[in-house]
């Protein structure tokens, strides 16, 4: 089963500076139907002005990614990190037992797309780790690369949770299939673009649980990147 969520009924909020769409309850935006999905507990669509950000803030216990679609972000945190992640950069962050940091669009003339992914991890109070990856377009052209694992295999980032991430890019006759064990759930998320899954049309910022398939096909795509979670059978987060 396929249950699709249009991109038009996440929640919104543009507040000059900062546009942006929620596909979970999170800040003002909460919706009792929409509290995350399995261990997947927020995906935010964010774009960022030019030299605009989100000030120095903390997190505890939660496993974050930055995934960034257009621009640069530059990112400071409590343990000296200071890095600017750009379009097939992967960001990781452990918070737990505690981390402070900014998120900043260094460019005067240019805005900054990108997603912010928290998971519910499967520990606390683990010591607050950074950790970054660059997949090239040549690495997900046409495919899903596996960017985030609890096991760190094939160069994927880490995470403290039985969760993996993909990312792949699609055009026109490229077609993929991802197998699904029979005791697990997905996620995907169209970040831009559209391509069809499983025979059904998707478009940009689109999202879908999935349930009960033992595949997934990824076709006909224009300009199409997308974000797949492989994730434990969960109708709540555990959190």
């Amino acid at each position: 089963m396929i249950d699709i969520r249009k991109a038009g009924e996440r929640g919104h909020f543009n507040f000059g500076w900062l546009d942006t769409w929620h596909s979970f309850s999170f800040g003002h935006y909460r919706d009792p139907k929409q509290q995350g999905f399995s261990d997947l507990l927020v995906i935010n669509d964010d774009v960022v002005q030019p030299g605009m950000g989100f000030g120095t803030h903390p997190h505890q216990d939660m496993e974050i990614f930055t995934y960034i679609l257009e621009g640069a972000l530059e990112h400071k945190d409590s343990m000296g990190t200071g890095s600017i992640i750009r379009p097939g950069d992967v960001q990781m962050m452990s918070a737990g037992t505690g981390i402070r940091h900014s998120e900043f669009n260094p460019s005067a003339s240019e805005r900054v797309h990108l997603l912010q992914i928290w998971i519910v991890p499967d520990r606390r109070g683990v010591a607050p780790r950074y950790q970054e990856v660059k997949f090239d377009a040549a690495e997900k052209r046409g495919k899903l690369r596996l960017i985030i694992s609890p096991d760190s295999v094939e160069g994927s980032l880490n995470v403290y949770q039985d969760v993996r991430v993909y990312a792949g890019l699609f055009d026109a006759d490229e077609s993929f299939d991802l197998a699904l064990a029979d005791n697990r759930y997905a996620y995907l998320h169209v970040a831009r673009g559209a391509l069809e899954v499983n025979g059904v049309r998707l478009t940009a910022g689109d999202g879908a649980r999935v349930r009960r398939e033992t595949a997934l096909n990824f076709s006909k795509g224009e300009n199409a990147e997308v974000l797949v979670w492989d994730l434990r059978p969960n109708e709540l987060p555990g959190y």
